[in-house]
């Protein structure tokens, strides 16, 4: 039952995929019997290792043959005397928002460093486990976490690239409903921030960077089967658009792809910026902003091999994310205004499921499908893919129950649901770190309620036998749609009996015209240091309900544009 409920799903995916995802499925049909996976084989199966893959269309052989992306990098491990440059614009971070500020600039013709206090790693060296993985590409092993009522945990990467090595690779446009609501808080972004040019940046990135919904042929039980528990539900939901060339569903984008398909921004716009003659300075962190009077002249700080480092330039831009930006403004002086203040984020949960044919969760593209029928009302669902080692921690029980289910984790799912929360927080520096004091409102966890419910009744529908809330004071498992609809009403309004995480992180040095409602202007410039920009996610006037990589990508290029032009 579980096969002809895997092809059903297998069949509304490729209604949304469209002609992509149908040549992939003749070409699956048409394959031998042994290699057309084993769930769903005849409608859009997946292969269950590497040789199958290759079958497929959009799925092409591992990267890992083919010429590396070149950086002009300078390891600071081996840095252990003073180190110089002078330039015209220094970056600090080479995430997507500082990656796409370097590359324009350095198109135009400026001399750019770019500075990153994490490593430079290839595809070969990414562990395949977690644990390692968190070691290698996280700030902190991702052990760091907001302060308040229910603590969240939080991610963020640390590495050449950012946290682009280690995220999903889900791409989404800025919803223009978001862009209206910040228009409605200031209308001079109509004029800064065009519309149509926001628009046109977004396609040009799209084409870049290979954006494009996820190829059936490497989904993977994990997102079909959502694609079947939204569809009986009546809810709209499609293949997710991953910024990926030649995907094999390896299920590693968490851990940094081992094929270098995700287009990571080592992977794309770094490689570009350095052809344009840019220079990338990994393991040097920045702990000091140069200025002389009321300009920012440059940076300095420490090597990963323990020398000092110091990069002088007409501009310097900051895109160390939403907690680290205004950290470093505060540790600086700059600490007039709100900066820190108006943290958001994307608060979620997960519903886990048990179905009676293996599912594997770590096999198939790591997120490749998203349930959007709830959007408008701030609600977003996803696909979760996770390593052994994360799926077994969050497997139910204790003892003899827990160990049982590692033994039968290849029946498990994990899906999640993330909502457009309302609470806004604070981030300050504590000593070499950062404390995020974040709390929700009652109205995010209404939000949030509805949407562990609906997830568990998508699961049941897809098949599930039971499905694990994760709610304190509801039911520990329940194997009924109606019981778990009726979360929606009984279910706890104290935000501690979530168990919660917070992606996507926002607000914390916001841009606006004025000088009192932000840190910045609409021209990406400090209000009171001039030759200081502010270009990552934390300029953003709200949290945006969706994945921000694209969107963080087209703000920073108008940034990059706008210092080109002499802003």
């Amino acid at each position: 039952m579980a096969s002809n409920l895997a092809a059903r799903a297998a069949r509304f995916w490729l209604a949304r995929a469209g002609p992509v995802a149908a040549r992939s499925t003749r070409r699956l049909r048409s394959a031998p019997d042994y290699l057309r996976g084993v769930v769903g084989a005849s409608n859009g199966g997946y292969a269950q290792n590497c040789r199958q893959f290759r079958l497929f269309s959009g799925c092409r052989r591992s990267r890992a043959n083919r010429p590396r992306p070149r950086l002009n990098l300078v390891d600071g491990r081996s840095v252990k005397v003073p180190l110089r440059r002078d330039c015209d614009v220094v970056v600090v971070g080479s995430g997507p928002a500082g990656s796409a500020v370097a590359r324009t600039c350095a198109r135009a013709g400026a001399k750019v460093v770019v500075v990153e206090a994490g490593h430079r790693y290839f595809p070969h060296e990414f562990a395949p486990d977690s644990f390692t993985a968190m070691a290698q590409l996280y700030r902190d092993m991702g052990a760091t976490v907001t302060l308040g009522r229910a603590p969240l945990p939080y991610l963020q990467g640390q590495a050449v690239g950012g946290t682009s090595v280690v995220n999903g690779a889900i791409s989404w446009r800025l919803p223009h409903d978001v862009y209206l609501n910040w228009l409605a808080g200031d209308p001079a972004i109509e004029q800064a921030w065009p519309w149509q040019r926001l628009e046109q940046v977004t396609d040009d990135l799209i084409a870049e960077l290979h954006i494009a919904p996820t190829d059936p042929a490497v989904a993977g039980p994990k997102n079909l089967l959502l694609a079947k528990g939204a569809e009986i539900l009546g809810l709209e939901h499609r293949p997710i658009s991953r910024n990926v060339h030649g995907c094999r569903g390896s299920g590693r984008c968490l851990q940094g792809c081992p094929h270098g398909a995700k287009q990571s921004m080592d992977q794309s716009l770094l490689p570009d910026a350095c052809r344009y003659g840019a220079e990338i300075l990994a393991g040097c962190a920045v702990h000091t902003l140069v200025r002389q009077g009321s300009r920012a002249v440059g940076v300095g700080g420490t090597t990963a091999g323990g020398g000092r480092f110091e990069v002088h330039a007409a501009k310097v831009v900051l895109a160390c994310s939403a907690i680290q930006t205004p950290c470093l403004l505060r540790r600086n002086g700059l600490d007039r205004g709100p900066v820190g203040d108006g943290f958001q984020c994307h608060p979620g949960g997960a519903v886990a499921g048990r179905f009676a044919e293996p599912v594997r969760m770590w096999q198939g593209a790591t997120q490749g499908h998203e349930v959007i029928g709830l959007r408008t009302e701030g609600i977003k669902f996803e696909a979760l893919g996770f390593d052994y080692t994360i799926l077994a921690s969050r497997l139910p029980g204790a003892g003899s129950t827990w160990a049982a289910n590692i033994d039968d984790m290849a029946h498990w799912l994990d899906w999640g649901a993330a909502i457009k929360a309302q609470a806004r927080g604070k981030v300050r520096p504590m000593g070499s770190g950062a404390r995020v004091h974040y709390d929700l409102v009652e109205q995010d966890v209404f939000k949030l309620r509805k949407g562990i419910s609906v997830l568990g009744q998508m699961m049941l529908a897809a098949g599930a036998q039971f499905v694990v809330p994760g709610v304190h004071g509801f039911d520990a498992q329940v194997t009924d749609i109606n019981r778990m609809s009726e979360l929606q009403t009984v279910g706890p309004l104290d935000a501690r009996a979530y168990h919660m995480a917070a992606t996507h992180l926002f607000g914390t040095c916001r841009a606006a015209s004025s000088a009192q409602v932000g840190v910045v202007g609409l021209d990406f410039q400090h209000h009171e240091v001039k030759g200081l920009y502010v270009a990552d996610s934390s300029i953003f006037p709200s949290n945006t309900g969706v994945n921000p990589q694209t969107s963080i990508l087209a703000l920073a290029t108008l940034c990059g544009n706008n210092l080109t032009r002499g802003g």
